[in-house]
């Protein structure tokens, strides 16, 4: 039973740590608009670059990526309190916590896709798959400008990486939990991104200013 009422909590936890959107909250305190509403939709770091500059990207980076961080934390915590294994509890708050950016209680349950806070919480549970997932993002970004794309791929790459050579990376190879979250939020991150793959089909997608 014990471990059960702490599995809800951890959950309602890492939801609602996610659920606070640093996009949606900048854009209304400080602009006097819904990110939601501007750019391209998205709640999240591009989008705020690219509607308000790299000032308020900067800021939602923060706080999307501290979440992540915090939820974690809180997730390994307790578990290990009660005794429970430790990353397991960091998996499923995370997991929560990304699903809570994803769809915020807080703001009507439409937030951001999650790759930032993704992220965070992966470089917490697997750091070098995540840091090998990044070097590939920022490969594929640079060489296509389509953050979209390196999103997906560097996602998608990192459960197999974690299940034929997480000895190699510090981590258990096959079907741990740390497997499963990686699962879990490539299978997201992939689904968030169906209008990306619409337009990047058609040669639609919108492109990254770099040097913005």
């Amino acid at each position: 039973m014990t471990y059960y009422i702490l599995l809800a909590s951890i959950a309602l936890i890492g939801y609602l740590l996610g659920s606070i959107n640093s996009a949606v909250i900048l854009s209304k305190t400080l602009y006097g608009q819904d990110i939601r509403t501007q750019g391209s939709g998205n709640a999240g770091m591009t989008n705020m670059n690219r509607v308000y500059g790299k000032k308020a990207a900067l800021f939602t980076f923060v706080g999307d990526f501290c979440k992540g961080i915090i939820a974690v934390l809180l997730g390994k915590l307790l578990f290990s309190l009660f005794g429970f294994d430790a990353s397991q509890g960091a998996c499923i708050a995370g997991a929560l916590a990304v699903i809570g950016h994803n769809w915020p209680v807080y703001f009507g349950f439409k937030g951001g896709k999650g790759v930032l806070t993704s992220f965070s919480v992966l470089l917490m549970v697997a750091p070098i798959p995540a840091l090998l997932a990044l070097v590939i993002f920022v490969v594929i970004v640079a060489l296509t400008k389509y953050v979209s794309l390196g999103s997906m791929v560097g996602a998608f790459l990192l459960p197999i990486m974690i299940f034929f050579a997480g000895d190699y990376l510090f981590l258990k190879s096959g079907m741990t939990s740390t497997f499963w979250l990686c699962v879990f939020v490539a299978i997201l991150i992939i689904v968030r991104h169906h209008a990306n793959i619409k337009r990047l089909i058609k040669g639609e997608e919108s492109k990254l200013n770099l040097k913005k």
